[in-house]
């Protein structure tokens, strides 16, 4: 009988399997509907709490800039419109979530100081959505609690930290380590391809090295040291660099401007 528990789990886990976009397995338990509604509400509750950037020239900086990555995104989540606000936030951050919700706080246009690299912090947590890490996340923690119910599992306060909204908005952690190294290869290509220079997304992370010390070592964060990141930005820059390239070819030149 234990044998025969096993085999039917092991063929639950099978044809529960998922490919990224980079090709990494991936175990996938909730379907996209309901994840797509998870985080619509999760972006209602933030809108509802948190000022939001009406002015014109912000939000068609930012507009611009996803709607130029939007175009060469292959999405296969059920989204069919991507809702973008710019939210009045001093820190350097911006998310996306599953539903096509994507949110930057104004304190990122500090750090991002151009174009190219706000397409590098946009690309990456488009790349989130895309590679369904919040539906990896989730399904994660329904393997460990032996929940199918995912606010029974979790509760809606921690929705948003279960979607990668991290500690600010829910209780659980950012993103793991793998998640957020696989974000940043998928939005290098995204940014490539749509005509955004793919080199400066290591100057993107330079200014968010420069920010400050005082963060955790590699190995006690989930997160890549920025160190990490670069390296392996400018692993895989050569094909980036040639994406880009064909991009400019074809005449893909955003003019997104602030």
């Amino acid at each position: 009988m234990k044998f025969y528990s096993m085999l039917v789990v092991l063929c639950f886990l099978i044809s529960a399997c998922n490919t990224s976009p980079t090709g990494r397995r991936q175990i996938i338990l909730v379907g996209d509907e309901e994840m797509n509604e998870m985080g619509t509400q999760t972006f209602i509750d933030m809108k509802s709490k948190t000022p939001i950037d009406t002015r014109p020239n912000s939000n068609s900086y930012v507009k611009c800039i996803v709607q130029a990555q939007l175009a060469v995104t292959t999405d296969t989540t059920g989204v069919s419109d991507w809702e973008v606000v710019v939210f009045k936030d001093n820190s350097p951050n911006a998310f996306a979530l599953p539903g096509g919700k994507i949110g930057v706080f104004t304190g990122m246009f500090s750090v991002a100081k151009n174009k190219d690299q706000l397409a590098a912090v946009i690309g990456h947590e488009i790349g989130h959505v895309i590679a369904r890490h919040g539906n990896e996340r989730v399904s994660q923690n329904q393997l460990t609690s032996g929940s199918v119910k995912i606010l029974e599992t979790l509760g809606k306060p921690t929705v948003a930290g279960a979607l990668g909204m991290g500690a600010k908005f829910g209780v659980l952690l950012p993103f793991s380590r793998q998640h957020e190294s696989e974000a940043d290869l998928i939005g290098l290509e995204i940014m490539a391809k749509s005509g955004f220079d793919p080199r400066e997304s290591v100057n993107l992370w330079k200014n968010m090295s420069a920010l400050g010390s005082g963060k955790p070592n590699e190995l006690l964060s989930t997160h890549p040291s920025d160190e990490t990141r670069m390296k392996q930005l400018n692993s895989a820059m050569p094909k980036a660099m040639a994406l880009y390239e064909s991009a400019m070819q074809s005449g893909k030149k955003p003019n997104c401007q602030m």
